[in-house]
Protein backbone atom coordinates (compact mmCIF):
# COMPACT_ATOMS: atom_id res chain seq x y z
CA UNK A 1 0.00 0.00 0.00
CA UNK A 2 3.23 2.13 1.27
CA UNK A 3 4.71 1.43 -2.27
CA UNK A 4 1.23 2.73 -4.48
CA UNK A 5 0.78 5.81 -2.61
CA UNK A 6 4.35 6.64 -2.98
CA UNK A 7 3.93 5.84 -6.81
CA UNK A 8 1.11 7.74 -7.06
CA UNK A 9 2.70 10.91 -5.61
CA UNK A 10 5.96 10.75 -8.11
CA UNK A 11 3.93 10.58 -11.08
CA UNK A 12 1.51 13.37 -9.99
CA UNK A 13 4.95 15.42 -9.17
CA UNK A 14 6.54 14.49 -12.41
CA UNK A 15 3.41 15.26 -13.83
CA UNK A 16 3.19 18.91 -12.22
CA UNK A 17 6.83 19.44 -13.28
CA UNK A 18 6.06 18.81 -16.89
CA UNK A 19 2.82 21.45 -16.75
CA UNK A 20 4.06 23.97 -19.72
CA UNK A 21 5.35 27.08 -18.99
CA UNK A 22 3.61 30.01 -21.39
CA UNK A 23 5.64 33.53 -22.27
CA UNK A 24 3.48 36.60 -23.28
CA UNK A 25 5.47 39.22 -24.55
CA UNK A 26 3.90 42.46 -23.97
CA UNK A 27 4.52 45.35 -26.23
CA UNK A 28 3.17 47.58 -23.48
CA UNK A 29 1.99 46.31 -19.87
CA UNK A 30 -0.24 48.45 -17.91
CA UNK A 31 0.94 48.50 -13.93
CA UNK A 32 -2.71 48.71 -12.05
CA UNK A 33 -1.21 49.23 -8.65
CA UNK A 34 1.64 52.30 -10.01
CA UNK A 35 -0.74 53.60 -12.62
CA UNK A 36 2.74 53.40 -14.98
CA UNK A 37 2.80 51.94 -18.79
CA UNK A 38 5.96 49.92 -19.30
CA UNK A 39 7.31 48.74 -22.62
CA UNK A 40 8.71 45.18 -24.23
CA UNK A 41 7.73 43.11 -20.95
CA UNK A 42 7.34 38.97 -20.59
CA UNK A 43 4.74 37.53 -18.50
CA UNK A 44 5.52 33.75 -16.98
CA UNK A 45 2.04 31.90 -16.75
CA UNK A 46 2.07 28.23 -15.49
CA UNK A 47 -0.94 25.99 -15.06
CA UNK A 48 -3.65 29.11 -13.51
CA UNK A 49 -0.83 31.88 -11.97
CA UNK A 50 1.90 34.24 -12.47
CA UNK A 51 4.79 32.84 -11.68
CA UNK A 52 7.12 36.14 -13.13
CA UNK A 53 7.02 39.57 -14.85
CA UNK A 54 10.23 40.31 -16.70
CA UNK A 55 12.09 42.70 -18.83
CA UNK A 56 12.22 42.45 -22.56
CA UNK A 57 10.85 39.62 -24.90
CA UNK A 58 12.07 36.27 -23.70
CA UNK A 59 11.21 33.26 -25.79
CA UNK A 60 12.66 30.00 -24.55
CA UNK A 61 12.60 27.25 -27.01
CA UNK A 62 10.01 25.17 -24.99
CA UNK A 63 6.67 26.14 -23.41
CA UNK A 64 3.92 28.46 -25.38
CA UNK A 65 4.67 31.05 -26.97
CA UNK A 66 1.80 34.32 -27.24
CA UNK A 67 2.73 36.88 -29.13
CA UNK A 68 1.27 40.57 -27.85
CA UNK A 69 4.16 42.88 -28.88
CA UNK A 70 1.92 44.73 -30.91
CA UNK A 71 -0.91 45.43 -27.95
CA UNK A 72 -1.49 46.64 -24.87
CA UNK A 73 -1.49 44.43 -22.16
CA UNK A 74 -3.53 44.13 -18.52
CA UNK A 75 -5.25 42.31 -16.11
CA UNK A 76 -8.42 41.41 -16.29
CA UNK A 77 -11.31 43.51 -15.77
CA UNK A 78 -13.97 43.45 -12.86
CA UNK A 79 -17.26 45.02 -13.10
CA UNK A 80 -18.94 45.51 -9.74
CA UNK A 81 -22.54 45.82 -10.76
CA UNK A 82 -24.13 43.24 -13.52
CA UNK A 83 -27.26 40.90 -13.58
CA UNK A 84 -25.82 37.86 -15.14
CA UNK A 85 -29.03 36.22 -15.69
CA UNK A 86 -31.15 38.82 -17.95
CA UNK A 87 -30.47 41.17 -20.53
CA UNK A 88 -33.23 43.98 -20.70
CA UNK A 89 -35.77 44.37 -23.49
CA UNK A 90 -39.26 45.14 -24.42
CA UNK A 91 -41.20 43.34 -22.21
CA UNK A 92 -38.74 41.89 -20.19
CA UNK A 93 -41.00 42.36 -17.43
CA UNK A 94 -43.06 39.56 -18.21
CA UNK A 95 -40.03 36.79 -17.87
CA UNK A 96 -41.14 36.25 -14.32
CA UNK A 97 -44.09 34.64 -15.91
CA UNK A 98 -43.18 32.76 -18.53
CA UNK A 99 -40.14 31.46 -18.37
CA UNK A 100 -38.31 28.64 -16.06
CA UNK A 101 -35.52 28.44 -14.12
CA UNK A 102 -34.11 26.40 -17.28
CA UNK A 103 -34.47 29.10 -19.88
CA UNK A 104 -32.98 31.49 -17.44
CA UNK A 105 -30.10 29.08 -16.62
CA UNK A 106 -29.52 28.85 -20.31
CA UNK A 107 -30.09 32.22 -21.51
CA UNK A 108 -26.98 33.19 -18.47
CA UNK A 109 -24.47 30.74 -20.15
CA UNK A 110 -24.57 32.99 -23.13
CA UNK A 111 -24.66 35.87 -21.11
CA UNK A 112 -21.52 35.11 -19.14
CA UNK A 113 -19.41 34.25 -22.04
CA UNK A 114 -20.16 37.05 -23.61
CA UNK A 115 -18.77 39.41 -20.49
CA UNK A 116 -15.74 36.74 -20.52
CA UNK A 117 -14.58 37.65 -24.04
CA UNK A 118 -15.20 41.35 -23.31
CA UNK A 119 -12.14 41.09 -20.69
CA UNK A 120 -14.14 41.33 -17.93
CA UNK A 121 -12.53 38.38 -15.91
CA UNK A 122 -14.60 38.64 -12.57
CA UNK A 123 -18.12 40.29 -12.28
CA UNK A 124 -20.26 40.98 -9.05
CA UNK A 125 -23.82 40.10 -9.60
CA UNK A 126 -26.46 42.08 -8.13
CA UNK A 127 -29.77 40.31 -8.19
CA UNK A 128 -31.59 37.51 -10.02
CA UNK A 129 -33.60 34.85 -8.77
CA UNK A 130 -31.41 32.51 -7.40
CA UNK A 131 -30.16 31.14 -10.81
CA UNK A 132 -27.00 33.67 -10.11
CA UNK A 133 -25.45 30.91 -7.83
CA UNK A 134 -25.91 28.30 -9.66
CA UNK A 135 -24.35 29.81 -12.62
CA UNK A 136 -21.31 30.55 -10.23
CA UNK A 137 -21.10 27.47 -9.23
CA UNK A 138 -20.61 25.96 -13.05
CA UNK A 139 -18.40 28.71 -13.97
CA UNK A 140 -16.35 27.85 -10.87
CA UNK A 141 -16.48 24.20 -11.76
CA UNK A 142 -15.24 24.64 -15.12
CA UNK A 143 -18.69 23.08 -16.82
CA UNK A 144 -19.00 26.68 -18.77
CA UNK A 145 -16.82 29.97 -19.67
CA UNK A 146 -17.38 32.60 -18.15
CA UNK A 147 -16.07 35.67 -15.41
CA UNK A 148 -14.78 34.72 -11.70
CA UNK A 149 -18.60 35.81 -10.13
CA UNK A 150 -19.82 36.71 -6.83
CA UNK A 151 -22.87 36.97 -6.16
CA UNK A 152 -25.90 38.72 -3.84
CA UNK A 153 -28.36 35.81 -5.02
CA UNK A 154 -31.64 37.36 -4.78
CA UNK A 155 -31.63 41.20 -3.62
CA UNK A 156 -33.65 42.27 -0.54
CA UNK A 157 -36.40 44.74 -0.82
CA UNK A 158 -39.11 45.86 1.48
CA UNK A 159 -43.10 44.99 0.40
CA UNK A 160 -43.55 46.99 -3.32
CA UNK A 161 -40.26 48.24 -3.50
CA UNK A 162 -37.93 47.78 -6.56
CA UNK A 163 -36.64 44.09 -5.41
CA UNK A 164 -40.39 43.02 -4.30
CA UNK A 165 -40.52 39.88 -6.79
CA UNK A 166 -44.16 40.39 -6.94
CA UNK A 167 -44.83 44.22 -8.06
CA UNK A 168 -46.50 44.24 -11.42
CA UNK A 169 -48.80 41.37 -10.54
CA UNK A 170 -52.02 40.83 -10.31
CA UNK A 171 -54.05 40.35 -6.88
CA UNK A 172 -54.56 36.85 -7.64
CA UNK A 173 -50.81 36.50 -7.78
CA UNK A 174 -48.93 39.25 -5.93
CA UNK A 175 -49.31 37.53 -2.47
CA UNK A 176 -47.52 38.20 0.75
CA UNK A 177 -43.23 37.24 -0.05
CA UNK A 178 -40.91 37.53 3.20
CA UNK A 179 -37.47 37.02 4.09
CA UNK A 180 -36.95 33.40 2.00
CA UNK A 181 -38.41 35.65 -1.00
CA UNK A 182 -36.36 38.87 -0.03
CA UNK A 183 -38.76 40.96 1.06
CA UNK A 184 -38.16 42.84 4.37
CA UNK A 185 -40.51 44.63 6.58
CA UNK A 186 -38.90 44.65 10.22
CA UNK A 187 -35.69 43.95 12.34
CA UNK A 188 -36.20 40.54 12.24
CA UNK A 189 -37.00 40.13 8.75
CA UNK A 190 -33.63 41.78 7.93
CA UNK A 191 -31.74 39.19 9.66
CA UNK A 192 -33.66 35.95 8.23
CA UNK A 193 -33.69 37.27 5.03
CA UNK A 194 -29.55 37.94 5.09
CA UNK A 195 -29.09 34.07 6.74
CA UNK A 196 -31.30 32.92 3.86
CA UNK A 197 -28.86 34.75 1.27
CA UNK A 198 -26.06 32.93 2.94
CA UNK A 199 -27.75 29.47 3.28
CA UNK A 200 -28.85 29.78 -0.49
CA UNK A 201 -24.52 30.24 -0.88
CA UNK A 202 -24.74 34.29 -1.89
CA UNK A 203 -21.55 35.84 -1.70
CA UNK A 204 -22.82 38.83 -0.66
CA UNK A 205 -25.76 41.14 0.18
CA UNK A 206 -27.87 43.55 -2.10
CA UNK A 207 -30.69 45.97 -0.42
CA UNK A 208 -32.61 48.44 -2.53
CA UNK A 209 -32.16 51.39 -0.53
CA UNK A 210 -34.80 53.34 -2.51
CA UNK A 211 -37.15 53.15 -5.50
CA UNK A 212 -35.61 51.71 -9.04
CA UNK A 213 -36.38 52.75 -12.48
CA UNK A 214 -37.29 49.69 -14.38
CA UNK A 215 -39.69 48.06 -11.47
CA UNK A 216 -43.14 48.28 -12.03
CA UNK A 217 -44.22 50.56 -9.15
CA UNK A 218 -44.24 54.71 -9.06
CA UNK A 219 -41.47 56.27 -7.22
CA UNK A 220 -37.73 55.67 -8.25
CA UNK A 221 -36.27 57.50 -5.23
CA UNK A 222 -38.17 57.16 -2.25
CA UNK A 223 -36.20 55.50 0.76
CA UNK A 224 -37.81 51.64 1.31
CA UNK A 225 -35.87 50.59 4.40
CA UNK A 226 -35.62 52.22 8.01
CA UNK A 227 -32.31 52.75 9.60
CA UNK A 228 -32.46 49.98 11.93
CA UNK A 229 -33.42 47.61 9.24
CA UNK A 230 -30.22 48.53 7.03
CA UNK A 231 -28.06 48.14 10.18
CA UNK A 232 -29.49 45.12 10.79
CA UNK A 233 -28.79 43.90 7.72
CA UNK A 234 -25.36 45.10 7.47
CA UNK A 235 -24.62 43.62 11.09
CA UNK A 236 -25.79 40.46 10.07
CA UNK A 237 -23.92 40.41 6.87
CA UNK A 238 -20.73 40.82 8.69
CA UNK A 239 -21.13 38.12 11.09
CA UNK A 240 -21.54 36.13 7.66
CA UNK A 241 -18.59 37.20 5.91
CA UNK A 242 -20.56 39.51 3.29
CA UNK A 243 -20.39 42.55 2.65
CA UNK A 244 -23.58 44.65 1.44
CA UNK A 245 -24.31 46.77 -1.90
CA UNK A 246 -27.52 49.35 -1.93
CA UNK A 247 -29.47 50.30 -5.15
CA UNK A 248 -30.19 54.38 -4.62
CA UNK A 249 -30.83 57.18 -6.42
CA UNK A 250 -32.48 58.91 -3.83
CA UNK A 251 -30.71 61.07 -1.31
CA UNK A 252 -32.28 59.63 2.00
CA UNK A 253 -32.45 56.54 1.33
CA UNK A 254 -28.45 56.84 0.59
CA UNK A 255 -27.93 58.44 3.72
CA UNK A 256 -29.43 55.52 5.72
CA UNK A 257 -27.58 53.14 3.69
CA UNK A 258 -24.21 54.35 4.02
CA UNK A 259 -24.88 55.07 7.50
CA UNK A 260 -25.87 51.85 8.48
CA UNK A 261 -22.80 50.28 7.03
CA UNK A 262 -23.06 49.39 3.65
CA UNK A 263 -19.91 49.16 1.41
CA UNK A 264 -21.42 50.47 -2.29
CA UNK A 265 -23.55 52.48 -3.42
CA UNK A 266 -25.32 51.58 -6.49
CA UNK A 267 -26.31 54.61 -9.38
CA UNK A 268 -26.20 57.71 -6.54
CA UNK A 269 -28.37 59.61 -8.81
CA UNK A 270 -29.97 62.55 -6.59
CA UNK A 271 -26.50 62.12 -4.44
CA UNK A 272 -25.88 65.69 -2.22
CA UNK A 273 -22.68 66.88 -1.14
CA UNK A 274 -23.85 65.93 2.20
CA UNK A 275 -24.05 62.05 1.42
CA UNK A 276 -20.89 62.80 -0.48
CA UNK A 277 -19.14 63.51 2.60
CA UNK A 278 -20.89 60.52 4.74
CA UNK A 279 -19.50 58.28 2.01
CA UNK A 280 -15.63 59.39 2.31
CA UNK A 281 -16.52 59.39 6.63
CA UNK A 282 -17.33 55.73 6.09
CA UNK A 283 -15.64 54.49 3.45
CA UNK A 284 -18.32 53.53 1.11
CA UNK A 285 -18.12 53.43 -2.40
CA UNK A 286 -20.03 54.91 -5.14
CA UNK A 287 -20.96 51.88 -8.73
CA UNK A 288 -21.89 55.16 -11.09
CA UNK A 289 -23.42 52.99 -13.86
CA UNK A 290 -23.52 55.43 -16.48
CA UNK A 291 -24.25 53.16 -19.14
CA UNK A 292 -26.74 51.70 -17.66
CA UNK A 293 -28.66 55.64 -17.02
CA UNK A 294 -27.62 56.38 -20.76
CA UNK A 295 -29.05 53.31 -22.24
CA UNK A 296 -32.54 53.41 -20.11
CA UNK A 297 -33.27 57.08 -21.01
CA UNK A 298 -32.33 56.61 -24.77
CA UNK A 299 -34.98 53.11 -24.19
CA UNK A 300 -37.76 55.42 -23.04
CA UNK A 301 -37.71 57.53 -25.90
CA UNK A 302 -39.17 54.17 -27.59
CA UNK A 303 -43.35 53.92 -27.47
CA UNK A 304 -43.80 51.21 -25.79
CA UNK A 305 -40.45 50.11 -24.78
CA UNK A 306 -41.49 50.19 -21.10
CA UNK A 307 -44.19 50.44 -19.32
CA UNK A 308 -45.97 53.65 -18.90
CA UNK A 309 -44.78 53.64 -14.89
CA UNK A 310 -41.10 53.58 -15.57
CA UNK A 311 -41.02 56.05 -18.42
CA UNK A 312 -41.05 59.05 -16.39
CA UNK A 313 -38.65 57.81 -14.38
CA UNK A 314 -36.30 56.44 -16.66
CA UNK A 315 -36.39 60.26 -18.27
CA UNK A 316 -36.31 61.97 -14.91
CA UNK A 317 -33.13 59.76 -13.54
CA UNK A 318 -31.43 59.08 -16.92
CA UNK A 319 -29.55 62.01 -17.79
CA UNK A 320 -28.50 62.40 -14.16
CA UNK A 321 -25.79 59.64 -13.61
CA UNK A 322 -22.86 60.49 -15.24
CA UNK A 323 -22.95 64.32 -13.64
CA UNK A 324 -23.23 63.01 -10.45
CA UNK A 325 -20.45 60.46 -10.97
CA UNK A 326 -18.17 63.90 -11.76
CA UNK A 327 -19.29 65.39 -8.51
CA UNK A 328 -18.83 62.63 -6.38
CA UNK A 329 -15.46 61.88 -8.16
CA UNK A 330 -13.87 65.45 -7.36
CA UNK A 331 -15.25 65.61 -4.29
CA UNK A 332 -12.81 62.47 -3.04
CA UNK A 333 -15.86 59.54 -3.10
CA UNK A 334 -14.53 56.50 -3.68
CA UNK A 335 -15.17 54.86 -7.48
CA UNK A 336 -15.91 51.06 -8.18
CA UNK A 337 -16.37 50.79 -11.79
CA UNK A 338 -19.49 49.19 -12.28
CA UNK A 339 -22.31 48.93 -14.59
CA UNK A 340 -25.60 47.62 -14.56
CA UNK A 341 -25.03 45.63 -17.42
CA UNK A 342 -28.04 43.28 -18.27
CA UNK A 343 -30.23 46.56 -18.05
CA UNK A 344 -28.19 46.89 -21.20
CA UNK A 345 -26.65 44.34 -23.72
CA UNK A 346 -23.93 42.27 -21.76
CA UNK A 347 -21.12 42.71 -23.72
CA UNK A 348 -21.21 46.76 -24.10
CA UNK A 349 -19.20 46.94 -20.42
CA UNK A 350 -16.17 48.84 -21.97
CA UNK A 351 -18.45 51.87 -22.31
CA UNK A 352 -18.23 52.54 -19.14
CA UNK A 353 -14.85 53.68 -19.12
CA UNK A 354 -15.27 56.03 -21.24
CA UNK A 355 -17.99 57.96 -19.98
CA UNK A 356 -15.88 57.73 -16.65
CA UNK A 357 -13.14 60.01 -18.92
CA UNK A 358 -15.92 62.48 -20.39
CA UNK A 359 -17.14 63.04 -17.03
CA UNK A 360 -13.03 64.02 -16.02
CA UNK A 361 -12.08 60.58 -14.51
CA UNK A 362 -8.19 60.15 -15.80
CA UNK A 363 -7.95 57.14 -17.96
CA UNK A 364 -5.60 55.05 -15.42
CA UNK A 365 -7.56 55.88 -12.42
CA UNK A 366 -10.68 54.18 -14.11
CA UNK A 367 -8.99 51.32 -15.09
CA UNK A 368 -7.56 51.21 -11.59
CA UNK A 369 -10.89 51.45 -10.51
CA UNK A 370 -12.09 48.79 -12.58
CA UNK A 371 -8.64 46.82 -10.88
CA UNK A 372 -7.20 47.23 -7.75
CA UNK A 373 -10.57 48.77 -6.02
CA UNK A 374 -12.94 46.48 -6.77
CA UNK A 375 -10.25 43.73 -6.16
CA UNK A 376 -9.94 45.00 -2.75
CA UNK A 377 -13.24 45.62 -2.11
CA UNK A 378 -13.50 41.79 -2.60
CA UNK A 379 -10.88 41.50 -0.43
CA UNK A 380 -8.77 39.66 -3.28
CA UNK A 381 -6.27 42.30 -3.71
CA UNK A 382 -3.40 39.56 -3.04
CA UNK A 383 -5.18 37.58 -6.23
CA UNK A 384 -6.45 39.82 -8.83
CA UNK A 385 -6.52 43.40 -10.17
CA UNK A 386 -2.51 43.15 -11.14
CA UNK A 387 -0.14 41.37 -13.76
CA UNK A 388 2.31 40.47 -10.64
CA UNK A 389 3.58 37.01 -9.52
CA UNK A 390 1.58 34.79 -7.63
CA UNK A 391 -1.60 36.52 -8.60
CA UNK A 392 -4.18 34.66 -10.80
CA UNK A 393 -3.18 34.49 -14.54
CA UNK A 394 -6.23 36.46 -15.43
CA UNK A 395 -4.74 38.89 -18.81
CA UNK A 396 -6.31 40.93 -21.13
CA UNK A 397 -4.94 42.89 -24.17
CA UNK A 398 -6.27 46.03 -26.26
CA UNK A 399 -5.27 47.52 -29.47
CA UNK A 400 -4.19 51.05 -28.39
CA UNK A 401 -3.29 52.80 -25.27
CA UNK A 402 -5.58 53.38 -23.19
CA UNK A 403 -4.88 56.70 -22.12
CA UNK A 404 -4.58 58.14 -25.29
CA UNK A 405 -7.87 55.90 -26.47
CA UNK A 406 -9.90 55.11 -24.10
CA UNK A 407 -12.42 53.54 -26.41
CA UNK A 408 -9.86 50.93 -27.13
CA UNK A 409 -11.55 49.06 -24.15
CA UNK A 410 -14.85 48.45 -26.14
CA UNK A 411 -12.19 46.29 -28.10
CA UNK A 412 -10.33 43.76 -25.84
CA UNK A 413 -8.31 41.64 -28.74
CA UNK A 414 -6.88 38.62 -25.86
CA UNK A 415 -8.17 37.21 -22.60
CA UNK A 416 -6.92 34.72 -20.16
CA UNK A 417 -8.07 33.78 -17.23
CA UNK A 418 -6.87 31.17 -14.80
CA UNK A 419 -4.45 30.83 -16.99
CA UNK A 420 -6.57 29.77 -19.69
CA UNK A 421 -6.77 31.61 -23.19
CA UNK A 422 -10.67 32.19 -24.37
CA UNK A 423 -9.82 34.77 -27.15
CA UNK A 424 -6.84 35.64 -28.93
Amino acid sequence: MKKLFFLLITVFTIQTSMAQTTYILCGKLVDTASGKISSKKTIFVKENKIIAVKDGYIMPKGGNLIDLRDKVVMPGLIDFHVHIEQEFYRNTRLNKYILNEADIAFNSVGFAKTTLLKGFTTVRDLGGTGVNISIRNAINKGKIPGPRVFTAGKSLATTGGHADPTNGSSRVLIGNPGPKEGVVNSVDDAKKAVRQRYKNGADCVKITATGGVLSVAKSGDNPQFTLEEVKAICDTAKDYGMHVAAHAHGDEGMQRAVIGGVKTIEHGTYMSEKTMELMKKYDAYLVPTITAGKEVEEKAEIPGFYPDIVVPKALAVGPQIQGTFAKAYKKGVGIAFGTDAGVFKHGNNGKEFGFMVAAGMPAMEALQSATITNAKLLKMENEIGQIKKGFFADIIAVEDNPLDNINTMENVVFVMKDGVVYKK
